[in-house]
C-alpha cells in the first residue's frame, strides 16, 4: 500500500533553499507577518547563509572542514543568533519546524566541536566526562533558543520530537562522529524537506560499514538501538524504515544486531 509523503516524512525525521544568498558580511534578515490581533510574529529563519557555509566547508561524503568553517565565524555566528531568537514554538508548518530543528541540529554541532578543536572525537570535546558513556559530550548547556539554554542533546532528542511528534530519525541527525549519518552539504528547507530526507535515507542505508542487510539476518548501526524505544511509534518499525530504503529487505522475523560504533571525528 503506498504511503503518502507526509507520514514517511514522520518515519524519517525526529526534529529530523529557495532564497537568495546571504552575502557573508549581511545580517540574517528576518521577515515578518501580522497575526489578527496584530501582534508581529516572526517569518521562518532564513536558512540559506547556512547553506552557502555547508557547501563551501563539507564535501560530498559529510566530512567537515572544521579549520576552513572558522574563517567564516561571523556569519556562521549571526546565523545561529537568528535560530536562537527565532525558535519556532508557535508555527503552524511542521516541515518548517522539522527544518529548523535538523539545522539546529547541526550548527551546534558544528559549533561544539569549533569551541573545543582539534579533537579526535566528539567525547574530547573539553567536557569533563566522570561516567563514560551515561553523561554525554552533549550534556554542557551551551546554547539559547528562543531564550532557554538548550544543550546539543536536548535539540536532538528532546525538543524535535516534543515539536514534532515524530519517531527518532537516524538519516537527519549527526553528532559529528563517523557512525553517524553523512553531515549533508546543504540546509534542510520546509520545501525540499520530503526529498532531502529520502535522499538521506538511501545514502544511510547504502553504507555497507554501517548496514549489512539480509533477508534473515541484518547488523546495522548502533543509532538504530539509540533510538529504540521511538521506533515503533505511528506505525512504524526499524525493519519498514529500512526495507524502504535499503535494496535488500528484511523480513518481519529477521534477527537485528548491531554494529560498533565509530566515533571517530567526521573531519575532512
Amino acid at each position: 500500500m503506498p504511503t503518502h509523503p507526509f507520514a514517511m516524512r514522520h518515519s524519517l525525521l525526529i526534529l529530523l533553499l529557495t532564497s537568495p544568498l546571504l552575502a557573508a558580511s549581511s545580517v540574517p534578515v528576518l521577515a515578518v507577518s501580522t497575526s489578527p490581533s496584530g501582534q508581529v510574529v516572526a517569518a521562518p529563519v532564513e536558512h540559506s547563509a547556512f547553506d552557502r557555509l555547508l557547501k563551501k566547508h563539507v564535501n560530498a561524503q559529510g566530512l567537515v572542514n572544521y579549520k576552513s568553517f572558522n574563517t567564516d565565524g561571523k556569519e556562521f555566528n549571526q546565523y545561529r543568533t537568528a535560530l536562537g531568537k527565532n525558535a519556532p514554538a508557535a508555527w503552524r508548518s511542521t516541515p518548517g519546524q522539522m527544518a529548523y530543528w535538523s539545522n539546529a541540529c547541526k550548527a551546534y554541532m558544528i559549533r561544539l566541536i569549533q569551541d573545543h578543536y582539534p579533537v579526535k572525537s566528539i567525547k574530547d570535546s573539553g567536557f569533563n566526562i566522570k561516567i563514560p558513556f551515561v553523561t554525554p559530550p552533549g550534556a554542557a548547556e551551551f546554547s539559547s533558543i528562543g531564550g532557554k539554554k538548550m544543550r546539543p542533546d536536548d535539540i536532538e532528542h528532546g525538543t524535535p520530537r516534543k515539536k514534532c511528534g515524530d519517531p527518532p530519525v537516524p538519516s537527519a541527525l549527526v553528532c559529528a562522529s563517523s557512525s553517524r549519518p553523512r553531515l549533508r552539504n546543504e540546509a534542510y528547507t520546509a520545501t525540499q524537506l520530503d526529498q532531502q530526507l529520502n535522499k538521506q535515507g538511501r545514502d544511510f542505508l547504502s553504507c555497507t560499514s554501517q548496514h549489512k542487510v539480509g533477508k534473515d539476518a541484518a547488523q546495522l548501526s548502533m543509532y538504530f538501538d539509540s533510538y529504540k524505544g521511538g521506533w515503533n511509534t505511528n506505525g512504524q518499525s526499524v525493519v519498514r524504515w529500512v526495507n524502504r530504503y535499503s535494496p535488500p529487505t528484511m523480513a518481519n522475523t529477521a534477527k537485528i544486531t548491531v554494529l560498533d560504533y565509530n566515533r571517530q571525528l567526521n573531519e575532512q
